[in-house]
């Protein structure tokens, strides 16, 4: 395994690659690598000749209230990690590297970064896409992989990469979670014992609701309300919506399309974002 913190050095590293012929899978990550992120690698090694594994926290994605310094970092940890399942190269740039002294361009997603997460956090979606864009650039993969955790970002990017032609499938792999349901999360590391505990409820809230769906209920309210009806134990509901799952609208009753049920909340000071997606058997 290589790692690589340089774009000259990256470029150069791939370039035999793809002489080759060789697809090229990549998983965008902030670090700090858990479970979740080993299901991505894993997804991109069965269906890529060698997998790149990018390690950078963007600063552009963060607010001035949010926790850019406490952010969980442990580089030699990933990178044993990355090393243990097969990634071929680890790209761990500084944030001057990604934005060198000038940078003054950024990528505007549009209505699909408005809602949800959106609502809370302004300049969230464009610090993001602006980072991916930019990744994608720099390693010109095949594929790239992104958890269902991250449900509206992964819906962002993909609409990124249609709406600028960048030829790269993107893949949406299941969330992993704990034994006891709570989705994984690097932010997960944050919530005391009692905490933790807690947070159980949002992915219990959203099991109910899918529950009931698998049983018939197609009203986007009393599915809502189920859902709300296991969130007491959290320490404030950031939202709760039921929405389309191509367009991020709120779904209309009664649901007949595909939608997501998704959920941000505060357990303590640690926010915690998970989702179940709401399908409909194939005719």
């Amino acid at each position: 395994m290589q790692t690589i913190t340089t774009i000259a050095e990256l470029r150069h590293a791939l370039v035999q690659a793809r002489e080759a012929g060789k697809r090229v899978g990549f998983v965008p990550t902030m670090g700090y690598l858990h479970e979740g992120h080993l299901a991505l690698v894993a997804a991109s090694r069965a269906r890529s000749d060698i997998t790149v594994v990018s390690i950078f926290v963007n600063p552009t994605q963060f607010g001035p209230s949010e926790d850019l310094s406490a952010y969980p970092r442990d580089f030699p940890r990933d990178e044993q990690l990355c090393r243990n399942a097969g990634v071929a190269i680890v790209f761990a740039p500084d944030a001057r590297e990604i934005y060198p002294a000038g940078s003054e361009t950024f990528v505007e997603p549009g209505g699909l970064a408005k809602p949800l997460c959106g609502s809370f956090r302004p300049g969230h979606f464009r610090g993001v896409a602006t980072v991916v864009c930019k990744l994608f650039n720099m390693v010109q993969p095949d594929a790239a992989f992104f958890g269902q955790k991250d449900f509206q970002q992964c819906a962002v990017v993909r609409r990124m990469a249609l709406d600028l032609n960048l030829p790269i499938e993107i893949v949406d792999v299941p969330t992993v979670r704990e034994p006891d349901g709570l989705a994984m999360s690097s932010r997960n590391r944050y919530l005391g014992g009692e905490e933790r505990r807690r947070a159980l409820a949002i992915s219990r809230g959203l099991f109910a609701a899918a529950d009931e769906f698998r049983s018939g209920e197609r009203n986007v309210e009393k599915l809502i309300e189920i859902a709300k009806e296991q969130l007491n134990n959290v320490d404030r509901l950031q939202y709760l919506e039921l929405v389309d799952c191509h367009t991020l609208e709120r779904a209309a009753s009664p649901l007949r399309l595909t939608s997501a049920l998704c959920g941000a909340a505060y357990v303590g000071s640690t926010r915690l974002i998970d989702n179940v997606i709401l399908s409909f058997p194939a005719p």
